[in-house]
């Protein structure tokens, strides 16, 4: 196995077998991102018919992801799609 494989595993084990401290920290943020989701959803701005859990996870999965953008224009497309995908449609 190479080099460049043996990092690309770690990594992998890494996210996939994450430290259990992180979880405390990572369930804080889901109730953080399902309130906002749900006070927007109230107010008519977000999808009201899907649990607020999915897309606040889906929330923490594009915040984790943008942390490995190699620029901050990277980043705010990101967001972008992020937000197109949590608005009502129509």
């Amino acid at each position: 196995m190479g080099r460049s494989t043996k990092r690309s595993t770690s990594v992998v084990e890494a996210l996939v077998h994450r430290p259990e401290h992180i979880a405390p920290a990572q369930r804080q943020l889901v109730e953080l991102f399902q309130s906002l989701l749900t006070e927007a959803a109230e107010a008519g701005e977000l999808h009201d018919d899907v649990a607020p859990t999915e897309p606040a996870s889906y929330c923490l999965h594009a915040l984790s992801a943008a942390g490995g953008l190699s620029s901050e224009a990277a980043v705010h497309r990101l967001v972008a799609v992020t937000l197109a995908g949590l608005r009502p449609t129509g």
